[in-house]
């Protein structure tokens, strides 16, 4: 392994190195980490209950096997999203995506999962009810960009990937992922407009 390498200074590097020197509970590590996150953004992605689960289980599936060749070119998060987002596209051009409930459960080995992160302040209930509304706003005029804009705008928005990570993740520049969010952004302002500030995915 080259030590001048930048990417070993991620830890998460670190960990799927000592995974792929026999060290099983740094692999475990990484899934507990990401597997939450993986599942959230998948979901969001494909709009499906059962196929997010097994999306999310095949890429952990892929790291799994591709430990003993692992060679880090990217940041760990960067990598991983871009198995999730590769799979998830396959898995989008086999089948027709449904619409799920925004606020629909699913279970895996993490336990029961919401669909989207739960804001960690409590909020009175019609203030939640109100935030839930506009998630579903946004949720369905996201839904409604086009393939390249949408995942830009779900690693930005839900992931908060730089511009960089998210131009590594979709193999673009960065100039091109700027284009694709102002883009979006206007797209999101005209079909949100009196709802939300589409400023969020900034």
């Amino acid at each position: 392994m080259d030590p001048s390498n930048p990417y070993l200074s991620d830890p998460d590097v670190r960990l799927m190195l000592e995974f792929q020197n026999g060290d099983k509970a740094s692999f475990e590590a990484l899934m507990r980490k990401y597997f939450p996150r993986l599942l959230n953004f998948i979901y969001r992605y494909v709009n499906d209950r059962g196929m997010a689960e097994d999306i999310a289980q095949e890429v952990f599936i892929r790291v799994y096997k591709s430990g003993l060749r692992y060679q880090p070119q990217s940041k760990f998060q960067t990598w991983i999203f871009t198995i999730a987002r590769n799979l998830s596209l396959n898995e989008l051009r086999r089948n027709k995506h449904k619409t799920v409930s925004l606020d629909e459960t699913f279970s895996s080995e993490e336990g029961e999962l919401k669909r989207q992160v739960e804001d960690p302040g409590s909020e009175p209930p019609d203030e939640n009810i109100l935030r839930r509304e506009q998630a579903s706003a946004v949720r369905a005029a996201i839904d409604g960009l086009p393939e390249s804009q949408r995942v830009a705008v779900l690693l930005r928005r839900y992931e908060q990937f730089s511009y960089e990570e998210i131009a590594a993740t979709m193999n673009v520049s960065v100039k091109a992922v700027k284009s694709l969010l102002s883009r979006a952004k206007e797209a999101l302002k005209t079909k949100l407009t009196g709802w939300v500030n589409a400023g969020q995915i900034e």
